[in-house]
């Protein structure tokens, strides 16, 4: 029985000499996931430690699960109809790294912001605190009265009709006038939030770094869209193409468009996972996320 030969050495006794297979596209997603850096938002989550078998998102603190704002993707939307939004409070553990107010609903919304901003700062003196918002709500008049250190404002669209489109609210230059405001706020990180929807707003996305840059703001979060069942009708009808938003080659070329306007950065616990991936694997894989219902993965403490 003869020996058997290895393909490279079988490719070089026909005179023929064995190359890699190479993908110049997949070459350059690569080099750009190594040189992307985790949002500052991300910084201190369980997710960006991949030996972790079950992370869990920093601590939050919840105000009210409702929004004036009706997304199309939105999972908050889909807790409530479902009975899973998490009751007001915080849901976390002590001496945390940061905290963000709030997952669900729109924070702004709450009478108690003001005072829950505050005694967040009391009683965590060491933690970073983190707006996530829509903006809609946010004035110059309530920002003096606020402190924290990161504001996260979404924004999914370029124009006031697909803003309305998106959201069912027509709050376009409201939340332009948000990120204004924290645009010109140096003492504090401000990011523009967007959702990847291909086929609704892959050709807003570079827009929207462009405009936010123009305003001032630090940092654009570009984040896949997960989608959850009770928003799969509502994603057809506006055009959303499945298949592209599946697709982490596309979802890496739209941050690339975005990073010629802005300091562009994806979501850390998948940017961990990118980083570990070859770049043919990184230029075909899928990431399919569907879910029926988000749930708070930390138990609510009593502060």
């Amino acid at each position: 029985m003869g020996m058997k030969m290895k393909w490279e050495d079988f490719a070089r006794s026909m005179g023929v000499e064995p190359q890699i297979l190479e993908n110049k596209e997949a070459r350059l997603l690569k080099q750009f996931v190594m040189d992307l850096k985790f949002p500052t938002h991300c910084q201190g989550c369980q997710g960006l430690d991949l030996s972790n078998p079950n992370p869990v998102h920093h601590p939050s603190y919840e105000l009210t699960p409702d929004c004036n704002h009706d997304c199309i993707f939105c999972y908050s939307n889909v807790a409530v109809k479902l009975g899973k939004a998490p009751r007001p409070g915080y849901y976390g553990w002590e001496n945390p790294y940061a905290i963000t107010v709030s997952q669900y609903g729109e924070p702004l919304i709450s009478p108690r912001i003001g005072e829950v901003n505050k005694m967040l700062r009391d009683r965590f003196p060491n933690a970073r605190l983190d707006l996530q918002t829509n903006g809609s709500l946010l004035t110059e008049e309530l920002w003096e009265k606020l402190d924290f250190d990161l504001v996260m404002i979404s924004l999914d669209a370029a124009s006031r009709e697909k803003h309305l489109k998106i959201t069912n609210a027509d709050t376009f230059g409201a939340v332009v006038n948000a990120l204004r405001i924290v645009g010109n706020d140096k003492s504090v990180r401000s990011v523009v939030r967007t959702i990847f929807m291909p086929g609704i707003n892959d050709e807003d996305i570079p827009k929207i770094a462009e405009l936010a840059a123009s305003l001032g703001v630090d940092e654009m979060m570009l984040q896949p869209l997960t989608i959850h069942e009770l928003n799969v009708e509502r994603l057809k009808r506006a055009g959303l193409n499945f298949e592209r938003a599946e697709s982490i080659r596309e979802f890496l070329k739209a941050a690339m468009e975005a990073k010629k306007y802005i300091d562009v950065r994806i979501s850390g616990c998948q940017l961990a996972i990118y980083r570990t991936m070859d770049p043919l694997t990184l230029f075909s894989a899928k990431r399919v996320a569907r879910e029926v219902a988000p749930i708070v993965k930390r138990d609510r403490l009593s502060i």
